[in-house]
């Protein structure tokens, strides 16, 4: 799709459940995905739940990189990290080889129930590279998606600029309340809460340890939080998931974006995307990040 503004960055991250198929294989609802990311002129991808793209020689990876670039457009550069054998849910990110140039692709030590991709890539124009992180952390417990938050915490080092988004599991401190004695998915409500000053509580520990001030400074900002608070967004704290169950209480803002404060100074707007496609392929909304590519190459060149 044609952009209307060519100075827009638009960053978006995905957990497509099962990559479009059903339990039986059948991949009848990849059609809807596949029309929804075809026209919402994306730059960067970070998906979850890319199930069997690994397989016959990466085939789903690649056909989703070509959808990517459009009918007339290169495909886009694909990185994938390979599912570990409890999990068939692979992660994996897509950039657009006109705007970024890609570096590396770091492999990181295990550690993680779901392993986290990455893409160091260069934008076009600019000097200080870009880390860009796709990660699904635990679904059924609480103190695994702490500790898979502190190896989140790595990917910040000095001298890159770094994004990090994905599905989280886990609340968002301060936003969307549950009463989870009044949830009848109980062992929903066993993977999604922690015990807490005497009561269980909505887990919110990832979300915490990713946005804890250091020496003044949040390590991560959210940045629909700051899209909120200081852009006036408040449409950017939607919850994402889940869009098809009504048995396990509210939906959650499970589904976020970290970033260091190069991202953020050049944020534009974050929207939280949910039509009819999107209800037809997965139980999360996509969430959209748009930024001006003007700032940030300018707070990349500053920062180098």
């Amino acid at each position: 799709m044609t952009k209307l503004d060519d100075d827009e960055i638009v960053v978006a991250s995905w957990n497509f459940e099962r990559n479009g198929q059903d339990h039986n294989g059948d991949s009848h609802r990849r059609e809807h995905g596949m029309r929804v990311l075809s026209e919402l002129g994306i730059d960067v991808l970070l998906r979850q739940e890319l199930t069997g793209a690994h397989l016959k020689g990466k085939r789903a990876a690649l056909a989703e990189a070509r959808v990517l670039g459009g009918e007339h457009g290169p495909a886009f550069t694909s990185f994938l990290a390979p599912p570990n054998p409890d999990s068939g849910n692979a992660t994996g990110i897509y950039t657009n080889p006109l705007l970024f140039a890609p570096v590396a692709e770091p492999e990181h030590a295990n550690g993680m129930t779901i392993p986290l991709c990455s893409a160091l890539v260069r934008l076009v124009g600019a000097e200080k590279e870009i880390s860009f992180n796709s990660t699904h952390l635990c679904y059924y417990c609480g103190d695994q998606r702490a500790k898979e938050s502190r190896r989140v915490t790595t990917l910040r080092s000095p001298g890159k600029a770094t994004l990090v988004a994905g599905d989280f599991n886990s609340g968002d401190k301060g936003v969307h309340f549950v009463k989870w004695d009044r949830v009848h998915d109980r062992t929903h409500v066993e993977h999604r809460t922690i015990h807490r000053d005497g009561q269980w509580v909505t887990d919110t520990r990832p979300d915490e340890i990713l946005t804890r001030p250091h020496n003044g400074q949040p390590l991560f900002i959210d940045l629909a939080r700051y899209a909120a608070t200081v852009l006036g967004q408040r449409e950017a704290l939607a919850p994402t998931a889940s869009l098809w169950r009504r048995d396990q209480g509210p939906m959650l803002r499970i589904d976020r974006m970290y970033a260091t404060p190069e991202f953020a100074a050049a944020l534009k707007r974050v929207r939280v995307v949910i039509n009819e496609d999107v209800l037809a392929a997965s139980d999360h909304a996509l969430v959209l990040a748009v930024f001006s590519r003007r700032i940030l190459r300018r707070e990349l060149t500053l920062a180098a």
